[in-house]
């Protein structure tokens, strides 16, 4: 994709998104669900979309919402429903929707409390990662009574401010898997051909008065929590300069009372609510887009860098991070996985030795190298957090990480903290790493390199049919006749993750200083072919031509 002339420049105001023209939208328009673009569909991370394209409306809500009281009821989950939301214009009247039907299928339901004395009715935003901490230790805390708890995230995550999305997060507290989404989402949209008719609802001034659906504090249980997965005292006694941007996200309050608990020397950015987030710099494609992975999206914090020790960003829903640094201004969150994991597999002396690494396929191979130099196994996942939560949960990985800025890992302790990405925990760390060691985490990656050398990575997307996608889905790994890559043997071919042997969807190809994966796009007529190199450009350059001829001959 060529770069757009907005690319990394500020937000004109001829881009924001008309925020009444949105709502109105989510309102006034209903979709039909003989359209396969307007029926709800569950991908990775829940389901998105936007009202101006019928993918996003109240209908949606309504029925999904009702879809999950029906789940719960049939699971026999019958604890707290923990519902959170973030910044993203629709997320305000989709939760006032989900609200009225959990009201009226008398589900226990808590919402964030917004500042001040504002009256019930004004919410608070609540992160992802707070939503699956709550989770948990409520479960933890609540095994006499018997009854479970699990939540409802309303986000889109860092997709641009025209879109909304829902999650599902069940009692384990990470993203519910296929063989709960698949059931949720069949259900919903028989709701939807049958009118909605199935759907149980009040007016929403009842449900705001119900007596099943509660203000909560998130934020005071999180934040004093934190001391327990992280050196917290470390950072506040090291009185690093930390620059936080909250980038108008559902974590806008949580940086000011991470401040005030920890005693930090931390200057906050952008944490107001500003719904067309015009603040923001545009990500690549001149979108506005909160990227904390983006240089483009994150150009006003890389201006920044020569100002703190250590600054980072968020997504709206603040389950990725983005980390800057004096030393290489952004990180690449593939270079930053593997800091973060060589310094916890160093520092954490009450964690058991033989824990293992989860990592998605489509993450460096500088995390195996350094994995196998510390003595640790590597558990090698398809793309996906989900594939992390019985690991976490069981404490059996300390860290689980994807390479789109996504990860979670262990208390001090050795137990879970959460089953969800954390941007907050991820971000706090990196203060972690320079307090306690003296140097940044990007001068740490090049400590690293220097030790098993210096990989490029790349992404690029290219055209194929829905015919090709499914092609490309169901591979075997006798269908690649190629026997080298760019010059060099290849040792592996895989179509089934080396960790827990689940279809991954695609295709890795592995050679000794090299690997390609091919993976079709669930929402876009492309395939993605991720690629590494651990000599240089040249031979990067080779693999990803020779990944798009074994494409073509497999098509």
């Amino acid at each position: 994709m060529n770069t757009h002339p907005l690319a990394g420049k500020p937000a004109p105001k001829s881009i924001l998104v008309n925020v009444p023209e949105l709502i109105s939208a989510y309102f006034t328009l209903s979709p039909d669900p003989q359209q396969a673009a307007e029926r709800i569909s569950f991908g990775t991370s829940g389901h998105r979309g936007s009202s101006l394209k019928r993918s996003f409306n109240q209908a949606h809500i309504l029925a999904v919402t009702q879809a999950v009281c029906e789940y719960r009821q049939e699971a026999g989950i019958d604890g707290i429903l923990f519902m959170g939301m973030d910044t993203h214009p629709l997320s305000w009247p989709a939760q006032f929707t989900a609200l009225q039907v959990l009201a009226a299928n008398k589900v226990d339901v808590r919402i964030a409390a917004g500042p001040g004395e504002q009256g019930f009715g004004y919410f608070g935003y609540t992160p992802t990662p707070v939503i699956s901490h709550a989770i948990l230790t409520h479960n933890r805390n609540s095994k006499d009574s018997g009854k479970t708890c699990d939540g409802i995230v309303i986000t889109p995550s860092h997709n641009p401010p025209v879109d909304g999305g829902f999650k599902y997060n069940p009692p384990h507290g990470g993203p519910a898997d296929t063989d709960v989404t698949q059931v949720i989402e069949a259900r919903a949209n028989q709701i939807l051909e049958e009118n909605l008719t199935a759907v149980k609802t009040v007016p929403l001034e009842e449900a705001l008065k119900a007596e099943n659906v509660e203000l909560y504090d998130y934020i005071t249980p999180y934040v004093n929590d934190l001391d327990q997965v992280l050196d917290m005292q470390a950072i506040a006694q090291a009185n690093i300069r930390i620059g936080a941007d909250a980038m108008g996200g559902a974590g806008m309050a949580y940086w000011q009372a991470i401040k005030e608990r920890y005693n930090l020397n931390m200057e906050i950015f952008h944490d107001s609510l500003d719904s067309t987030f015009s603040f923001m710099h545009c990500d690549k494609d001149g979108k506005i887009r909160m990227d904390c992975s983006s240089p483009y999206a994150m150009a006003g914090l890389v201006a920044m860098k020569e100002d703190f020790d250590i600054a980072f960003g968020n997504d709206t829903d603040f389950d990725r991070h983005g980390i800057v640094t004096k030393s290489v201004g952004l990180m690449n969150p593939n270079h930053y996985l593997s800091v973060a994991i060589s310094y916890l597999a160093q520092h954490r002396p009450q964690w058991q030795q033989d824990l293992s690494i989860g990592k998605t396929l489509v993450s460096s191979s500088i995390i195996d190298r350094a994995a196998a130099h510390l003595g640790r196994e590597v558990v090698e996942v398809p793309v996906g957090f989900k594939w992390f939560v019985d690991g976490l949960r069981q404490g059996s990985i300390f860290f689980g990480g994807e390479e789109s800025a996504g990860a979670s890992f262990l208390r001090k302790d050795g137990t879970v903290w959460s089953t969800d990405k954390d941007g907050i925990i991820l971000n706090l760390l990196a203060a972690e790493i320079i307090a306690v060691t003296g140097k940044d985490p990007g001068q740490q990656y090049q400590e690293l390199t220097q030790q098993f050398g210096a990989p490029i990575y790349a992404r690029i997307d290219a055209p194929a049919s829905p015919e090709q996608k499914a092609v490309l889905k169901n591979l075997k790994p006798e269908d690649v006749q190629a026997s080298s890559l760019a010059g060099e043997p290849i040792t592996a071919v895989l179509t089934n993750a080396p960790g827990n042997n689940a279809p991954i969807g695609g295709l890795k190809i592995v050679a000794a200083n090299g690997w390609c994966a091919l993976r079709p796009s669930g929402t876009e007529d492309i395939y993605k072919i991720y690629a590494e190199s651990f000599l240089d450009q040249a031979h990067l350059s080779r693999i990803q031509e020779e990944a798009k001829a074994i494409v073509a001959g497999l098509l």
